[in-house]
């Protein structure tokens, strides 16, 4: 090699900009796990260090949150156009991903998996063995395609003793006002958040959780059966824990057609 050669580099480079840092943690840790030879030489929380990591690190791939403080993802995307190739962190519904498989991108879902994250390394690897795209026309046509619709909460990060758990809304079976925080209930455990009851009320998809207390909020696939006593009160059977969870007369219309 000759003196006037560029260096080449031993393994690919990344900069990870994700501003939860328990997602940012799990992300890195599955990029480690899957993807052994990517070296991750930044990891930032909002678009701007994300621009300056870039700027300084020259990385090969840039994994960016679709939204981050100071500047999005897409905004960053814009901007580094063609420099480096991109994977969006993101929590899009089925639709909205459309546009990212018919754009020369790729994508991360919140909160990550192995099975997902193994299919985006590997057609990573692929492009690497190419320049990288300029997106801007490709992020024109996602920008016409984001979603409309109210973002509900995909995910809870709950406090269990010491430590901190990501669970995802699915897992959810009820939250219960617990005091000054708040009972978060899956089917083989319980955790505690600081979110209100109200709060998550406006914060979930209204078409999974109802209130049905004033102190309880159900994930409507956990509830078996419904059932009322000889006074007319209400109670909802979970299929999958034993307890019953009281239905206030307030909610009692939503259960009119059971």
């Amino acid at each position: 090699m000759s003196s006037l050669d560029p260096p080449t580099k031993s393994a690919p480079t990344a900069v990870l900009a994700e501003d939860e840092a328990l997602l940012a943690d799990e992300l890195a840790d599955l990029l480690q796990a899957l993807w052994p030879q990517l070296e991750i030489v930044a990891r930032v929380a909002d678009g701007v260090a994300a621009l300056n990591a870039i700027e300084t690190h020259q990385p090969d791939v840039a994994f960016l949150d679709i939204h981050m403080p100071l500047l999005t993802g897409i905004d960053v995307a814009r901007q580094i156009a063609g420099r480096c190739h991109v994977a969006f962190i993101t929590s899009y519904d089925e639709h909205a991903l459309e546009a990212f498989e018919a754009g020369a991108m790729d994508y991360v879902l919140k909160p990550p998996t192995a099975a997902r994250l193994a299919t985006t390394i590997q057609r990573l690897k692929t492009r690497l063995q190419q320049p990288p795209v300029d997106l801007r026309g490709a992020l024109r046509g996602l920008a016409e395609q984001r979603p409309t619709a109210p973002r509900y909460l995909q995910w809870i990060n709950a406090s269990r003793g010491a430590a901190v758990r990501l669970i995802t809304v699915e897992e959810i079976l009820y939250f219960k006002s617990d005091q000054k925080y708040t009972l978060v209930v899956t089917t083989d455990t319980e955790a505690l958040i600081k979110k209100t009851i109200k709060n998550l009320s406006s914060e979930l998809d209204p078409n999974m959780f109802w209130q049905v207390h004033r102190s309880t909020i159900v994930n409507v696939h956990a509830i078996d059966s419904v059932i009322r006593d000889d006074r007319g009160n209400l109670a909802l059977r979970l299929r999958q824990r034993p307890e019953k969870l009281p239905v206030s007369e307030a909610y009692h219309h939503l259960f009119q057609q059971m």
